[in-house]
């Protein structure tokens, strides 16, 4: 597995609105994108740095996996996603090399992009996230 570049690295928060203001107004970045993530129970708010994103996530229920991982460690970096190509190739030659993985296959993300989780205990305490953009014409980059 070869990723191409950090996609974004996902930040859990308490309140979206709130951490935008931040992100916002004190580190002078602009969300350029918020939405509701509905089957993993998550809203979530994007800025660019650089060439990468960063990713705000917020809960939509009290029992997803954000609010859990948020009562279980507090709010603060959640994963870090690299961008892959052929994202079920790459999860069966990770999992053929001892991987665990949450997704076993690839499922739709924020921002239209197929993606999948292998499992922080098979890469050191890390909560990883391939993603893959498979749409013909991609979102322009954002300055």
């Amino acid at each position: 597995m070869k990723p191409t570049h950090i996609e974004h690295i996902g930040i859990a928060v308490s309140n979206l609105q709130e951490t935008i203001k931040f992100y916002e107004n004190v580190l002078g970045l602009k969300c350029y994108n918020i939405e509701e993530v509905a089957d993993q129970k998550v809203r979530t708010a994007f800025f660019m740095v650089g060439q990468t994103k960063i990713e705000l996530l917020e809960s939509t229920d009290s029992e997803g996996p954000i609010s859990r991982f948020i009562e279980k460690r507090g709010e603060g970096i959640h994963h870090i996603a690299f961008a892959v190509r052929n994202i079920g190739e790459q999860l069966e030659k990770a999992e053929k090399n001892g991987v665990k993985l949450i997704d076993s296959s690839p499922r739709r993300g924020a921002e239209g992009l197929d993606i999948a989780f292998l499992h922080p205990k098979s890469t050191s305490g890390v909560l990883i996230e391939l993603c893959e953009d498979r749409r013909e014409h991609p979102a322009p980059d954002i300055p």
